[in-house]
């Protein structure tokens, strides 16, 4: 999936990763003089079921791919971790927040600790691109999104930003297959004034809407 996003978040380009899809294989039996009815005819075996009552191979390759995903979200935790350290050490922002346990930023936290009169670096791996490397390293672990679920929460989220007395507040749109957030009407000559009480109120209270790995992309 690729997320269009607003200048206040160009920073947080993520790569997919792709995830292998396991393929089941039935053998077929080839009959011979004296055999099971069924074998002769060329039929193809039938898995033995499961406890479940689920083909085995079926029970065993959804078990690997749950097994799958653990390790890759672990890993892409562990480079998320990699990846703090390093804003915390090379790039000199000490108070860089931790990932959340999805291993995801906590955008809200990031933004904090942005000097306000810098380029904003601390979106991009830190000046001169310090931890550019680690960052690379965790958007290419990032999991897999369902392209589907992220436009219905960042809909949910604009519904409730508009509620909230943002009444501007755009909803996301779906184009080609990639995700398109929604916010200010107009991010080259900015309608929102994303400083205001109204609009920091409307972000805290419509926070929730938000799945993992979607703050701060609208």
């Amino acid at each position: 999936m690729s997320i269009h996003t607003t200048p206040g978040a160009a920073a947080r380009l993520r790569v997919a990763g792709l995830v292998a899809l396991p393929v089941l294989m039935f053998s077929a039996a080839c009959g011979g003089g004296g055999g099971d009815g069924a074998k002769d005819a060329g039929v193809a075996s039938v898995p033995d079921e499961s406890a479940t009552g689920k083909p085995a191979d079926s029970a065993d390759s959804a078990k690997d791919s749950a097994d799958s995903a653990k390790k890759h979200k672990s890993a892409f935790y562990d480079a998320q971790v990699k990846y703090v350290r390093c804003m915390r050490g090379k790039a000199g922002v000490k108070d860089f927040p931790d990932p959340e346990l999805s291993g995801y930023l906590d955008m809200s936290k990031v933004e904090k600790v942005v000097d306000p009169n810098g380029n904003g670096e601390e979106y991009k791996g830190g000046k001169d691109g310090a931890c550019v490397t680690e960052l690379k390293a965790a958007m290419n672990l990032e999991p897999e999104r369902d392209d589907q679920k992220d436009y219905e929460s960042m809909l949910a989220h604009a519904k409730c930003m508009r509620e909230k007395g943002v009444s501007k507040f755009t909803n996301p749109t779906m184009s080609g297959g990639n995700v398109l957030p929604g916010g200010d009407p107009s991010p080259a000559n900015p309608q929102l004034d994303r400083d205001s009480a109204t609009y920091k109120e409307a972000r805290t209270a419509c926070k929730d809407k938000l799945l993992d790995g979607l703050d701060g992309m609208q």
